[in-house]
């Protein structure tokens, strides 16, 4: 049986939802994108997806408020969480944009994967380490995203990436952690690689349980 091609350029939006209930039918294989709020999570997709616009922007961390829905094709989706921690808005409104983010990651079924982003300067905040914890204790496949790249020098960058390796492999070895950079592309194929080969997986993995078991 020939793999299924997995392309993330072909990404495109579909909708934005304030909760879950706005969300398309909750079937098929999504991956998700975590991160706080200046983690450089649209910049992330855009690049990944290579689109200028695909994921919008801001220059104040914190306005992505709805869950963001992009289609890539035969029920694979990528999805773009809101983002945690730091936003200048108002506290009600943080308090929401977390509620629907918990909603999300708590009761969608076809969330099958999980990206967390997180400024490589910065790694495993708070929440940034209950997350991946959470999504290991439910068995998903997690890949730490580590941003922004570019603002370190070779060496130091490397020492990030392996002291945050060391850190989640006490959690699971399998957890992927990389270095990346929108900027100057660093890691953009292996991270390509990684969610690809995911959909795939997961994809033959959700086959095999379909089929009936033979008597």
């Amino acid at each position: 049986m020939t793999a299924p091609v997995i392309n993330l350029h072909k990404a495109t939006f579909t909708l934005s939802a304030p909760d879950i209930r706005r969300l398309p039918e909750d079937s098929g294989i999504e991956v998700a994108f975590a991160g706080r709020s200046n983690a450089g999570k649209s910049s992330a997709l855009n690049t990944l997806t290579n689109q200028k616009s695909l994921a919008r922007t801001s220059k104040t961390p914190g306005r992505t408020q709805l869950i963001n829905v992009f289609d890539i094709g035969d029920n694979r989706r990528l999805i773009d969480l809101p983002g945690y921690g730091f936003a200048k808005v108002p506290l009600e409104m943080k308090k929401k944009w977390q509620k629907s983010l918990a909603e999300y990651l708590e009761k969608r079924l076809s969330l099958k994967g999980l990206v967390v982003l997180m400024d490589i300067r910065h790694p495993l905040k708070d929440l940034d380490s209950d997350l991946i914890e959470w999504a290991n204790d439910c068995g998903l496949p997690v890949l730490a995203l580590l941003t922004k790249a570019d603002k370190l020098k070779s060496g130091k960058r490397s020492a990030e990436v392996l002291k945050v390796r060391k850190e989640c492999q006490k959690l699971h070895e399998n957890i992927k952690v990389q270095a990346f950079s929108s900027l100057n592309r660093i890691g953009l194929d292996s991270a390509n690689q990684i969610i690809c080969d995911w959909f795939v997986y997961l994809e033959e993995q959700q086959t095999e349980e379909s089929q009936p078991e033979e008597e």
